[in-house]
């Protein structure tokens, strides 16, 4: 991982958001953001710091806060690694590992994965088990990563027998012990830990005096402060199956967060046929949905809430998905349909680009 001074001339490419032009430092000069970036959470993860305060709560001028800036941005990744190690079902030490293999026996894990998993419980319920945690034991049928021409498809009977054991109420929490009641169910909690992880970063860098910032894990973008106090920054929202060359435009926020889900994020193809990794819970199946994204814009702080969101959205479908996040306070979002249109709600704030 190597830490350095970069400035974003045009385009910072994120998995599926695209953080847009450079930025201006306090009073509005322009200066370049000490930045980091490593390959974290299955993706290129990424943060930019524009602006930190001294103890006294005055912004630091832009040549003064380096050293200070690289030491945060070193607690912010050591905190994602530490918390990837803790909640990815693949680290075989990890908590989640070891509850998936506990055969139904009482496990003690962190309070990091007891709160996390204690959320994923809360989204499985709120979309009625379209997203559900305890999907485990189908993902780990499917390689998503697979080279080119080596790609297979699960075989149809486990792909049926993996499904039985999908149900988060198979979840029990007793202090910091968990234990999954049925000794065949295995979680996973990819559709969601990126966005958890990425609020504890936010909460390390603000303790740090960070105040203008961009956090990028892929298709989830945290926003502290704005380019300026009265400016924001500009996000794109890529165009799907564009390999990130186009947007259908921009949303300008600070202190915001936005999560991007799509189905042409991860593919393979089969004599002939494509499979994306949004699966569904009840067929074990990549889900038929008519929309190809969703952007889903919250407050700085709940890139957790609209991480789960966001695929939950793309399992229901255009018409569902709307009316799903019409319900949520708070949150908006945008719809691209795989006949290319767009919806957003009343309060996306998606604009042109010029």
């Amino acid at each position: 991982m190597k830490r350095a001074l970069k400035k974003l001339n045009i385009l910072v490419l994120a998995a599926v958001l695209i953080i847009l032009a450079g930025c201006s430092g306090a009073g509005g000069s322009a200066h370049e953001p000490v930045m980091e970036d490593g390959y974290y959470l299955d993706t290129i993860c990424s943060v930019s710091i524009y602006r930190m305060t001294d103890p006294e709560g005055e912004v630091k001028p832009a040549d003064e806060m380096s050293e200070e800036a690289e030491a945060a941005l070193s607690e912010a990744f050591d905190l994602c690694k530490d918390l990837e190690s803790k909640l990815s079902r693949t680290h075989k030490d990890s908590d989640i590992s070891r509850l998936n293999s506990a055969g139904g026996e009482w496990v003690e894990v962190s309070e990091d994965t007891r709160e996390l998993i204690q959320k994923g419980m809360e989204y499985s319920y709120t979309s009625d088990g379209g997203f559900d945690i305890t999907v485990g034991g189908v993902t780990e049928l499917w390689d998503f990563h697979a080279a080119e021409g080596e790609a297979q498809i699960p075989d149809a009977e486990d792909l049926a027998e993996a499904v039985k054991h999908i149900n988060y109420r198979n979840i029990a929490i007793e202090g910091k012990r968990v234990r999954l009641t049925d000794p065949e169910t295995k979680l996973d909690l990819g559709g969601i830990a990126k966005g958890y992880i990425g609020d504890r970063m936010t909460e390390l860098l603000e303790s740090k005096g960070v105040v203008s910032a961009v956090i990028n894990l892929g298709g989830n973008v945290i926003c502290i402060g704005g380019k300026t106090d009265e400016e924001g920054f500009a996000i794109g929202v890529e165009a799907p199956f564009s390999d990130r060359k186009e947007i259908i435009g921009k949303i300008v926020v600070k202190d915001r967060t936005l999560v991007t889900s799509g189905v042409y994020e991860r593919q393979i193809e089969v004599n002939g046929k494509k499979y994306h990794h949004i699966l569904d819970t009840a067929t074990g199946w990549p889900v038929s949905t008519d929309l190809d994204a969703v952007t889903l814009i919250a407050d700085k702080g709940r890139s957790g809430d609209i991480d789960a969101l966001s695929t939950t959205c793309l399992i229901k479908g255009a018409d569902e998905g709307m009316k799903f996040i019409e319900m949520q306070d708070g949150i908006e979002g945008v719809f691209v349909l795989s006949n290319g249109d767009i919806r957003t709600t009343d309060g996306a704030g998606l604009e042109a680009v010029k």
